[in-house]
C-alpha cells in the first residue's frame, strides 16, 4: 500500500488522472476463524480490524481515493454478476471432491482450517491453501499427517461437490492477453517469472468454492449453504471498492484503450493477480481494463528472521503509529530499502544509520544548512542572483547537467514505478547540494556574485527536491514548501520555474536524530525475547550457530590471484591458482567466468575460506572458497583486501577489535559455513552486528552498500 502510495502521489504530481483503491477483503476461512476463537460473529470482527487498518493507514498518510471493503453488499452484487457470466460461457466446471471433514466437529474443514506437513519442502505447518515456507499453492488433501487447527484431530475424507473455473480452456485467452501486457516491459522481475511458470508447467482446473458460512453465497440453487472461495472474490474487491467510491466505475474498468492498471503486491499473491483474475474477467467475454503494470516485491524479514504476529517478533502497524517515531521516517526507511529484486532484511541498527545519515545527514541537511545560511547572512531573505562572474558560469552548467540528469533518472524510474530506484537517486541530488555547498565554502565570502549564484542554486536544488520528494514523504516536503515561502501546491511544473527570491520562513529542523537508546528499546520491545519459542520455519538465524564460533570455525584468510584458466568441462567457471602465504601450490573453481575476464581477476588479493573441506567441481578439485558480495543485480563482486596473502581475516569482538585467531580451524562443508549469514551493509562486511576485520580495519566492499556474501 506504501509503495502503490508513492506511485498514486507521483502521478497526480505529474498531472495524471488518477484512481487509487484498496481495501479489506474480508471474506473467508481467516475471518471466520478467528471470529470462531473469539466467540463473535465474522461481520462484527471485520468492523472492528476495518476501523483499526483504517486508521493505521491514515497515520502512514496514505492517500487512497476510496478504502473500501469486500463485506459492502455492491461487491457481492459485481462478484455473483461476474461469476453468472463465466458460467453462461462455460467455463465454470462442477466437480465432486473428496475434502477433510472434522468428525467431531461435523464439518468440513476449509483450507486454513487444517495444516500439515508440506508436500513439497516437507515445512511441518504448511496450512491447507499453501505453504508459507516454498510458496507453493495447495489443496487441502495435499497435506501429508493432516490435522485440524481447532482440536488436532485428523480429519478424513468425505465427499463433497465444488465449482472449477476452467483455466486450460481459458489458457489460449490468457496467453494472448500476456504477450501484450509484458510487451509493455513494466512487470516486476519475480511476477515474470513466477507467471512464466505457472504456465510452463500447466494451468490446471481450480476450485472457486468453499464449505464455508462466512462468504459471498453462490448464486445456484444447487449449491446453497456454498460460499465463493476469497481469492476468487478478493481481486474482484478492486472492481467493487472503484463501485463503492464512484457510480462511474465503468468508465475506469471496461475502458482498457485509455486506462492503465498498475497493482503493487507481494510475490506470495502474483499468480491470482495475473492468471486468476485476469483469467475471471477474460472468461466474462466483456472488454475489461486488464493489469498494466505488476509491481512485486520479495519478502521483508525482522533482525534475521521472519515477522511473526503470533510471537510478536517484528514492527507491525500499529506498533509504529505507537513509536513515537514519526511516519515520514518509517516511509523513507521502508521505501529506500524497498525489496524490489530480493529479500531484505530489517535491522534496527540499520535504521538507526541509515535515518541519521542519509535522511537527516543528506536530505535534511542541505536543506537545514541553506535556510540557516540564508538567515544568518541575509536576514532570512533570498538574494537576487548578480551578474555571472566567469568563474560561476562552468560550475554552474556542470551542476545543473548533472541534476537534469538525475531528474530524467528519477522520472523513468518513477514510471516504471521502481520506487526504492527512483528515492535513491532523488537523494543523490541532495549528495550534490552538499557537495557544492562544502566545496566552495560560501559562508567565507557570503556577499560575492559567486557566491550569491551559488545560493540560488541551491534553492533551486532544494525546491526541486522538496517536489521530487513529496510522493515519498509528504508532510516533509510540506514542511520544505512552507519554509521556502511556497505558497501554492507542489507540481511538477516548478521544476522548470526560475530561482526563488524574497523572504523565506525561520528554519526549523525537519528531523530529531535518532538515539542510541531509543533504538535498543525498540529492539528489545519488538524482538524476541529469550523466552521466545523458536521460529515456526527455519530461517539463517534460527539455525545459525553461534556467534562467537565464527572465529574457531571459520578461518578466513587473504589469498593472490596468480592464474585463471577456463574450466575444460563448465563455460561458467573459472580456475584459479592462488597464492595463500602456506608457500604450496593451491587452486580454486570459482563461478565468475560470465561476469569476468580472466585479466580482470589476475592479481586481486582476494578473501577466501580457507579450512573448506576440498570439493570436486566438474572433475576438477576446489580446494576453498573465493568469497563475494552480491547485491540487487546479483553480479558478484570479489571480496579484495590490501593484505600480503595468507594475512587472517576475523569477526571483531565485542570490543570491536581484532580477536586472537586460533591456529588450526575443523574443516567444514559448504552447508556449515552457509549457516554464517555474511552481509555487507553501509559497504562493511559484517555477520550479525559485527564487522569483518582485516589487519585491525574493517572489511569493505566500496562499490556495493548493501547485499548478501556468497
Amino acid at each position: 500500500m506504501l509503495s502503490a502510495d508513492v506511485f498514486a502521489r507521483y502521478c497526480r504530481l505529474r498531472g495524471y488522472e488518477t484512481l487509487y483503491i484498496c481495501g479489506t477483503d474480508e471474506y473467508g476461512t481467516a475471518a471466520e476463524t478467528r471470529a470462531r476463537q473469539e466467540g463473535i460473529e465474522p461481520q462484527a470482527l471485520c468492523d472492528r480490524y476495518f476501523a483499526i487498518h483504517r486508521d493505521i493507514y491514515q497515520w502512514f498518510e496514505i492517500s487512497f481515493d476510496h478504502f473500501g471493503r469486500s463485506s459492502h453488499p455492491v461487491h457481492t452484487e459485481i462478484t455473483q454478476d461476474i461469476f453468472k457470466k463465466i458460467n453462461a460461457r462455460g467455463y465454470i466446471l462442477p466437480r465432486e471432491t473428496q475434502q477433510l471433514y472434522s468428525e467431531k466437529m461435523q464439518m468440513f474443514l476449509a483450507d486454513r482450517y487444517v495444516t500439515g506437513r508440506c508436500p513439497h519442502c516437507s515445512y511441518e505447518h504448511a496450512r491447507g491453501d499453501q505453504c508459507e515456507n516454498c510458496g507453493k499453492l495447495l489443496d487441502p488433501t495435499d497435506l501429508l499427517s493432516p490435522k485440524s487447527i481447532f482440536d488436532g484431530t485428523q480429519p478424513v475424507l468425505r465427499a463433497t461437490r465444488h465449482l472449477y473455473i476452467n483455466l486450460p480452456r481459458l489458457l489460449p485467452q490468457i496467453e494472448t492477453w500476456l504477450k501484450e501486457s509484458r510487451a509493455s516491459e513494466r512487470w516486476a522481475l519475480n511476477a515474470t517469472r513466477m507467471t512464466e511458470a505457472w504456465l510452463r508447467d500447466g494451468l490446471k482446473e481450480r476450485a472457486i468454492t468453499r464449505d464455508l458460512s462466512w462468504g459471498i453465497p453462490v448464486p445456484l440453487k444447487s449449491y446453497r449453504g456454498k460460499v465463493f472461495y476469497v481469492w476468487f472474490d478478493a481481486p474482484i474487491g478492486y472492481i467493487s471498492i472503484t463501485a463503492q467510491h464512484t457510480p462511474e466505475w465503468r468508465s475506469w474498468w471496461q475502458d482498457p484503450e485509455h486506462v492503465e492498471l498498475y497493482q503493487f503486491v507481494g510475490k506470495d499473491n502474483i499468480p491470482f493477480h495475473t492468471v486468476i483474475f485476469p483469467a475471471t474477467l477474460l472468461g466474462t467475454g466483456e472488454r475489461w481494463s486488464l493489469v498494466h503494470h505488476i509491481s512485486s516485491t520479495e519478502y521483508l524479514n525482522y533482525e534475521g528472521g521472519q515477522f511473526s504476529k503470533s510471537r510478536e517478533v517484528g514492527v507491525f502497524g500499529s506498533d509504529a503509529v505507537n513509536s513515537g517515531i514519526p511516519p515520514d521516517m518509517w516511509r523513507f526507511y521502508m521505501l529506500y530499502n524497498r525489496p524490489e529484486r530480493s529479500d531484505y532484511n530489517f535491522r534496527w541498527n540499520d535504521f538507526y544509520q541509515r535515518i541519521n545519515t542519509e535522511l537527516i545527514g543528506n536530505l535534511a541537511n542541505l536543506f537545514n544548512r541553506l535556510i540557516s545560511f540564508i538567515h544568518k547572512f541575509y536576514q532570512g531573505k533570498i538574494p537576487p542572483p548578480q551578474k555571472e562572474p566567469a568563474q560561476v558560469v562552468e560550475v554552474k552548467a556542470r551542476f545543473n547537467q548533472q541534476m537534469q540528469e538525475a531528474i530524467r533518472d528519477y522520472q523513468e524510474h518513477m514510471e516504471r514505478a521502481e520506487i526504492r530506484a527512483a528515492l535513491h537517486r532523488l537523494c543523490s541530488i541532495s549528495d550534490l547540494g552538499n557537495k557544492l555547498f562544502q566545496r566552495h565554502e560560501p559562508w567565507k565570502s557570503p556577499t560575492t556574485a559567486f557566491t550569491l549564484q551559488i545560493v540560488s542554486l541551491l534553492t533551486v536544488t532544494v525546491r526541486n527536491l522538496a517536489v521530487m520528494l513529496s510522493p515519498f514523504m509528504p508532510h516533509t516536503a510540506q514542511q520544505i514548501a512552507q519554509q521556502l515561502a511556497i505558497d501554492q501546491q507542489l507540481s511538477w511544473e516548478m521544476l522548470q520555474q526560475p530561482p526563488l527570491q524574497g523572504a523565506i520562513g525561520k528554519p526549523q529542523p525537519l528531523f530529531r536524530p535518532l538515539e542510541r537508546a531509543q533504538i535498543q528499546e525498540m529492539r528489545q520491545r519488538y524482538g524476541p525475547s529469550a523466552q521466545s519459542p523458536p521460529p515456526e520455519s527455519s530461517t539463517l538465524q534460527s539455525n545459525s550457530p553461534p556467534l562467537h564460533k565464527f572465529n574457531a570455525e571459520v578461518q578466513l584468510i587473504s589469498a593472490r590471484i596468480e592464474q585463471v584458466t577456463r574450466h575444460p568441462s563448465a563455460d561458467k567457471l573459472y580456475v584459479e591458482q592462488i597464492d595463500d602465504g602456506s608457500g604450496n601450490p593451491r587452486q580454486i573453481v570459482s563461478g565468475l567466468a560470465s561476469y569476468y575476464r580472466r585479466e580482470e581477476l589476475l592479481g586481486l588479493t582476494v578473501v577466501i575460506v580457507n579450512n573448506l573441506q576440498t570439493a570436486t567441481l566438474r572433475g576438477i578439485a576446489s580446494q576453498g572458497m573465493l568469497l563475494a558480495a552480491e547485491g540487487e543485480e546479483r553480479v558478484p563482486i570479489p571480496l579484495t583486501v590490501e593484505a600480503s596473502p595468507g594475512t587472517p581475516i576475523a569477526l571483531a569482538d565485542e570490543q570491536g577489535n581484532m580477536p586472537d585467531i586460533p591456529d588450526k580451524a575443523p574443516p567444514l562443508s559448504i552447508k556449515y559455513f552457509q549457516r554464517f549469514p555474511i552481509e555487507v551493509v553501509e559497504h562493511t562486511v559484517m555477520v550479525g552486528e559485527r564487522p569483518l576485520l582485516c589487519q585491525g580495519k574493517p572489511l569493505r566492499v566500496p562499490a556495493l552498500a548493501r547485499g548478501k556474501v556468497i
